[in-house]
C-alpha cells in the first residue's frame, strides 16, 4: 500500500488559516501539539480545502493506479460522507454512515468503485460527532496498485548566507525522510554558495561548498551532484522554504505512479502576508511571467474547485516552474541552468527541457511578498532574463525585434513613472548587457562587478530607518479627484513628466510596500514615501522632470540600436545556449 496524500493541519508560522486546512461547525477543538482535534456531539469537520481535498481527475491525468481507499484513525462514533464535486455539478454525496472509529486500527473505506465509474472531479470527506469526546487525528489516501517506479529523489537546495533557514529546513527534512516509507531513496544535498552553513553531513545529508554563482550555480551544482549519486529525480527547493513535509509524500508519489516519465512537479506558492489567496499555481512566460490563478481567495470552496477544475487544463508549452519547489526527472534535463545567477534562471530551465510540468493540490512554498524582495539589483535582472528568454526561444514565444525591445521599454516606463530613476537606469544598462550577447553571461558568472555598480547606481532607493525619513503628507487637489479622473490624468501626463509646474500640483504621498508595485498608485504625486512590510523601515523618491527625459531619450536610441542588430543578436544566443547551458560550463567556473 502507498501513501497518495496525507491529511494535512496547519503547523505554527507556516500558513495557519484554518480555512485552507479544514473547516469546523459546531463545538470542535484542535490540540495542535498532538494533531488531533476533539468534538463534542453535532461538531462536524469538513475537509474540503486546499491542502485536504483529493483531486481525483488530476492524480489518474497525471498518475496510474487502479484502486483507491480512504484510511480514518480516531476514537468515537461519527457519521462519514464522502463527497464528489465534479464541474457543473456541485457537490454528490456518494458515500454516507455511522461508523466507528477504533482507537488502535484506522478505518478503511473502499472508494475504488468512485475511480472506476468517474475518475473525475474533487473528492473530500467530512465527519460529524455522534457523542461527545470524539477524537480524530487524520486520514489518508493510498492505492495498493504497484507503481511505475521506485524514483531516487534528490532534493537540493542552494543556500547563501542564510544559516539559521537552512539549518531548521533540513532539520525538518531530516526528521521527516528518516519516517518515511522511502527513506532510502530520498536524500539531501545543501549547496552552500556562502560556505558558511556549516550542516553536517548525516545519512540523509550531504553538503557541498559552492563559490557564490548564484541560484543558476547553485542549482546547476545540485543537478550534478544528484546526477554522481545516482538520483533519478531532483527537487530544487530554496534554502528558507517554508512549507509542509507533506509536499515531499505527494510529489513522490507522484513521480512513483506517473504515467509520463517527463513528469515533473510544480510547487505553488502563496505570498506569507495574504496566506489565503493564491500567488501562483504555476506560470506561463509570454511577454513576461503570468502567474496562473494568482488571487484566487482559497478561503471559498466555490473559487477553490474553479481553480482546480480550470488547472486541469494548464498544458501550455511556455509553461515553468518556480525554483522554490519544482521536481523533474534527470533523464529529461538535457540543459542546465543558463547563468543568469538569479532570475530567470527557473523559467529558462523549464522552456529548455522537455518536461510534462503539473501542480498538485497542497503541494506550495509560502515565500515572501516579491514586491518586498523588488530593488534595482531584482529589476536589473528581470530586464536581462525577459530578454534573452525571448532571443533563445524564438520558436516558443516568437517575437519580433521591436516587440521584444518593447519589453524593455514598457519595464523601464514602470519604473520612471513611479520616479524610480535609478532603477530605470539599472534596467537600461540590464539592456545594454543583454546586447553585448552572450559572452557578457560567460565573463559576468559571479555577477560581482555588476551587483556592485547597482548598488551604488541605486543609493538613492535603498531602505532607511524610519526616524530619517520625512513621513509628512500632502493632498493636492489632483490627487483628490476620482480614481478615474487619477488614471487619466497620470496616463496622459505620464504621471506628470509632460506637464508644467508640476511640483505646484502634485501631492506628497505615504504608501505601503503593496502598493510600490501598482504604477496607478503614484499618479498626480510629486514624491513617495514607501514603507517596509514591517513598517520600521522607508525611502523616498521624487518628481524629476530632468532625469526622465535623459533617460528616456537612452531609452529610444537603445531601442533602435536593438530592432537593428535583433536578427543577429538572436542568432548568436541561438548558437550558444546550448554550450552555456551544460554541466560541461559549469565545471570550468568551480
Amino acid at each position: 500500500m502507498t501513501t497518495l496524500q496525507t491529511i494535512v493541519l496547519p503547523e505554527a508560522g507556516i500558513g495557519e488559516d484554518h480555512n485552507l486546512f479544514y473547516r469546523p461547525d459546531g463545538p470542535i477543538g484542535l490540540k495542535r501539539s498532538k494533531g488531533e482535534f476533539e468534538l463534542g456531539a453535532g461538531g462536524k469537520l469538513s475537509f474540503n480545502t486546499f491542502f485536504n481535498y483529493f483531486h481525483l481527475g488530476k492524480w489518474l491525468k497525471v498518475c496510474d493506479f487502479s484502486d483507491l481507499a480512504l484510511h480514518l484513525d480516531g476514537t468515537g462514533r461519527v457519521e462519514l460522507r464522502v463527497m464528489l464535486n465534479r464541474v457543473g455539478m456541485g457537490a454528490e454525496n456518494i458515500f454516507c454512515d455511522i461508523v466507528s472509529l477504533d482507537d488502535d486500527t484506522a478505518r478503511n473505506f473502499d472508494l475504488t468503485p468512485i475511480l472506476k465509474e468517474h475518475g473525475e472531479g474533487v473528492i473530500f470527506f467530512q465527519i460529524r460527532a455522534m457523542e461527545d469526546g470524539v477524537i480524530f487525528r487524520g486520514g489518508s489516501f493510498s492505492t495498493t496498485s504497484e507503481p511505475q517506479r521506485t524514483p531516487k529523489l534528490a532534493i537540493s537546495i542552494t543556500t547563501f548566507k542564510r544559516e539559521a533557514e537552512v539549518r531548521e529546513t533540513v532539520a525538518r527534512l531530516e526528521d521527516f525522510i528518516r519516517a518515511h516509507d522511502h527513506k532510502d531513496d530520498i536524500r539531501v544535498q545543501v549547496v552552500d554558495n556562502g560556505k558558511s552553513a556549516e550542516i553536517a553531513n548525516s545519512d540523509v545529508t550531504t553538503a557541498f561548498e559552492n563559490p557564490n554563482l548564484g541560484g543558476a550555480g547553485g542549482f546547476a551544482r545540485g543537478l550534478a551532484e544528484a546526477t554522481d549519486a545516482g538520483a533519478t529525480h531532483c527537487l530544487f527547493m530554496d534554502d528558507d522554504a517554508s512549507f509542509y513535509m507533506e509536499n515531499i509524500t505527494r510529489t513522490y508519489a507522484a513521480l512513483a505512479y506517473a504515467r509520463d516519465p517527463k513528469t515533473a512537479i510544480s510547487g505553488a506558492m502563496i505570498n506569507t502576508t495574504v496566506q489565503w489567496a493564491m500567488w501562483e499555481y504555476g506560470a506561463v512566460f509570454e511577454g513576461k511571467c503570468w502567474p496562473l490563478h494568482m488571487g484566487t481567495d482559497l478561503r471559498n470552496p466555490h473559487d477553490l474547485m474553479q481553480m482546480e477544475f480550470n488547472s486541469l487544463h494548464d498544458n501550455a508549452a511556455n509553461r515553468y516552474g518556480g525554483w522554490w519547489f519544482f521536481a523533474f526527472p534527470i533523464a529529461q534535463a538535457k540543459h542546465y541552468p543558463f547563468p543568469f545567477f538569479v532570475r530567470g534562471d527557473d523559467i529558462s530551465f523549464s522552456l529548455a527541457n522537455d518536461f510534462n510540468i503539473t501542480t498538485l493540490s497542497g503541494v506550495v512554498s509560502f515565500q515572501e511578498d516579491f514586491t518586498e524582495k523588488e530593488s534595482a539589483q531584482t529589476l536589473y535582472l528581470d530586464m536581462r532574463n525577459h530578454l534573452t528568454h525571448h532571443l533563445v526561444f524564438d520558436k516558443m514565444i516568437p517575437r519580433s525585434g521591436f516587440k521584444t525591445g518593447w519589453i524593455a521599454v514598457r519595464f523601464m516606463m514602470r519604473s520612471l513613472l513611479r520616479f524610480h530613476y535609478s532603477t530605470a537606469e539599472a534596467q537600461l544598462l540590464a539592456w545594454h548587457d543583454v546586447m553585448q550577447g552572450p559572452d557578457f553571461y560567460a565573463e559576468n558568472v559571479d555577477m560581482s562587478q555588476r551587483r556592485a555598480d547597482i548598488k551604488a547606481l541605486s543609493a538613492d532607493e535603498a531602505w532607511k530607518p524610519v526616524a530619517e525619513v520625512d513621513l509628512s503628507e500632502e493632498h493636492k487637489r489632483l490627487y483628490r479627484t476620482s480614481r478615474f479622473k487619477r488614471h487619466y490624468i497620470g496616463v496622459l501626463t505620464l504621471n506628470g513628466h509632460l506637464m508644467p509646474f508640476w511640483n505646484a500640483l502634485g501631492s506628497k504621498l505615504v504608501l505601503r510596500i503593496w502598493a510600490r508595485a501598482n504604477v496607478f498608485e503614484a499618479f498626480c504625486a510629486k514624491e513617495v514615501t514607501y514603507f517596509n512590510t514591517k513598517r520600521d523601515k522607508a525611502y523616498t523618491v521624487r518628481h524629476s522632470k530632468a532625469r526622465f527625459y535623459k533617460i528616456g531619450w537612452k531609452m529610444a536610441v537603445t531601442l533602435a540600436k536593438f530592432i537593428r542588430g535583433h536578427k543577429a543578436l538572436q542568432a548568436q544566443y541561438r548558437d550558444r545556449y546550448d554550450s552555456l547551458a551544460s554541466r560541461e560550463f559549469w565545471e570550468k567556473q568551480e
